[in-house]
């Protein structure tokens, strides 16, 4: 049986407020954030079906994404280009080639890319309003991850890859003491919900900057761990050659899986 996904017809009101922007190239001071609302896995999208007038029973949605998802994962690692009315999804294998290769080279790998569709980039167009609440005062925050060797960005690392840390106020560095003692610094902490994992210490620092952090990541942590980032200084986050009284620390949104 088809299961009939209509929602109510709405508009969508988002907060958002200004943050520090965090690109190097920025032209203006500050970027807009949405004030997200608490991260839902497949079981937690599901349950919110009635307050979207949506008739199908939580469970059955549950269950069909699920199958659903397992069926694209298949799918698209077997070539299939796939289209959906949420977004498009296909296989990429990257690399330059001479054109007598018999194989990709050992350090690449199929990587997937993924683009919302002009359906739901039009819905977003034309059914959220934005409503900007003031500047958020944060005390430094991390906006965005990325593994410089295989170009993914917030979802997935190994060790020994070069992970780029953007955000604002990141730069460490702090008293004597806190340098000696290990306090300060880039750390893997286990994701909630994880079990058997410790907390490691990124080693090196490559780039150290207030906007921009270069690690290389700890070779000890655990194949098919997940880790989220927490960057303790004692720098101030408006200016990073200032060393405050205590130590400040930002812990990031995302969850990085350990390949």
């Amino acid at each position: 049986m088809p299961i009939e996904f209509t929602v109510k017809d709405v508009i969508h009101r988002i907060t958002a407020k200004f943050v520090h922007a965090f690109l190097p190239d920025a032209k203006k001071p500050y970027n807009l954030r949405a004030v997200h609302q608490p991260v839902l896995d497949i079981h937690g999208v599901a349950s919110k079906a009635e307050v979207y007038n949506l008739q199908t029973s939580p469970k059955v949605i549950e269950e069909g994404m699920n199958a659903g998802m397992e069926l694209i994962y298949y799918l698209v690692s077997d070539g299939y280009k796939i289209k959906t009315p949420l977004f498009n999804l296909r296989m990429r294998l990257p690399g330059e080639y001479s054109g007598n290769e018999t194989r990709l080279p050992p350090d690449l790998f199929p990587v997937a890319r993924m683009q919302t569709s002009a359906r739901f980039r039009i819905y977003l167009k034309d059914k959220v309003n934005v409503f900007i609440d003031g500047i958020d005062n944060n005390n430094g925050y991390i906006a965005e991850i990325l593994d410089e060797t295989t170009g993914l960005d917030d979802d997935a690392t190994s060790p020994n890859h070069l992970l780029v840390i953007r955000g604002w106020g990141l730069k460490i560095d702090g008293s004597e003491e806190n340098q000696n003692n290990g306090s300060i610094g880039v750390f893997f902490i286990p994701a909630e919900g994880t079990d058997g994992l410790t907390e490691e210490k990124a080693s090196i620092i490559a780039v150290n900057e207030p906007r921009t952090l270069k690690i290389i990541v700890p070779q000890s942590l655990k194949s098919g761990g997940q880790y989220a980032i927490k960057i303790v200084t004692q720098t101030s986050a408006k200016n990073g050659s200032l060393i405050l009284k205590n130590l400040r620390e930002m812990l990031s949104e995302s969850v990085l899986s350990i390949h």
